[in-house]
């Protein structure tokens, strides 16, 4: 099984990587990658990049910021590209990277294993459960936009990916290692690093365990219905009717803050989130969290492009101008207005 490595809380830092430097980068990661390879080992390297002050050191050497959030898309983005030409050599293959590229890790995981015969299916459940835990489980207010997939032939791997807090202006990066540990979603951390963030919501605490069964136990035991029955006594129903008893017309009232509270949430949305859940029957907290939410809200809507106030992710300069030159792109896209 795989273990949480460590994180690493990092200024946020905008601007771009010049040509000249990322083709440097590519160039030093493949020789220092290919040298810790050939002189100790494939597992040797997925543990020094599981490790944050390794990483940090090795994207200081390869020319970027030492303080700099930029490295972590810099060096899985060189390691992708200097490392491609030998990874049949090697047996080393880098799949993700930020943003879109990040959402093909599944779909590079299940190609490779297709290639050099491991189970790539499972490590691509693996690779999506990791984001989960890290995005979900784990809430310490950074949002995932960046996750890079590390793997070798023998399907051992380690996953180095990053959230941002735009209101804080940091970045923070979380490593793990297929080695190790028992449970994805039980004390998976070998070390935290960074300055407390305030109260969070931490489901992979061993101490949450009692709650992580009880979810289960209620969304089995109560179903979708009984579950909003008792939210509705916890969580005042505001906009229903209106004085005289009549249904109110579609009402959008927006908050001013980012981050989604319990009063901004809607219980028919939930309720179809919960139904979703019950559909796929979850054995275990970690099939409860790969459940795909049905999604319909304004906040929902924006994992599509991102956001303007970085609410969620970035807002991304180039998909919506895709989906414009290209229609087709559409039809994946469903309609949740009912």
């Amino acid at each position: 099984m795989a273990q949480r490595a460590g994180t690493a809380n990092l200024p946020l830092h905008g601007g771009q990587v010049p040509k000249w430097l990322a083709d440097r980068m590519t160039r030093l990661g493949a020789v220092i990658g290919e040298a810790i390879v050939h002189h100790y080992g494939r597992d040797e390297l997925l543990w020094r990049l599981a490790h944050p002050f390794w990483f940090q050191s090795f994207g200081a050497v390869m020319g970027m910021d030492w303080h700099s959030s930029g490295i972590t898309t810099s060096v899985i983005g060189a390691l992708k590209r200097g490392l491609a030409p030998l990874e049949q050599e090697l047996g080393i293959h880098v799949c993700g990277g930020r943003g879109k590229y990040s959402r093909q890790t599944p779909h590079e995981l299940i190609d490779i294993g297709d290639r050099v015969g491991f189970d790539g299916a499972a490590l691509a459940k693996a690779s999506r459960l990791v984001a989960k835990v890290d995005s979900t489980a784990v809430q310490d207010g950074f949002q995932l936009y960046l996750h890079g997939f590390i793997v070798t032939d023998d399907g051992h791997w380690a996953v180095v990916q990053q959230g941002m807090n735009g209101d804080l202006r940091q970045a923070r990066r979380y490593h793990w290692l297929s080695e190790g540990m028992k449970s994805f979603v039980d004390e998976p951390h070998a070390a935290i690093e960074g300055p407390g963030q305030g109260k969070i919501v931490n489901l992979t605490d061993h101490r949450a365990d009692t709650s992580r069964r009880r979810q289960l136990e209620l969304l089995g035991s109560l179903g979708p219905d009984g579950i909003a029955r008792e939210l509705s006594k916890i969580i005042p129903s505001y906009g229903r009717r209106d004085f005289g008893g009549e249904p109110l017309l579609p009402h959008l009232d927006l908050p001013a803050h980012h981050d989604v509270r319990p009063g901004d949430i809607v219980e028919k949305r939930l309720y179809g989130n919960l139904a979703a859940a019950a559909d796929r029957g979850p054995r275990d907290f970690s099939e409860l969290l790969l459940t795909n939410s049905r999604r319909g809200r304004p906040d929902s809507a924006s994992l599509g492009h991102g956001g303007r106030g970085r609410a969620r992710s970035p807002i991304s300069l180039h998909r919506p101008r895709a989906i414009l030159v290209r229609p087709a792109m559409c039809r994946s896209v469903r309609c949740t207005t009912r």
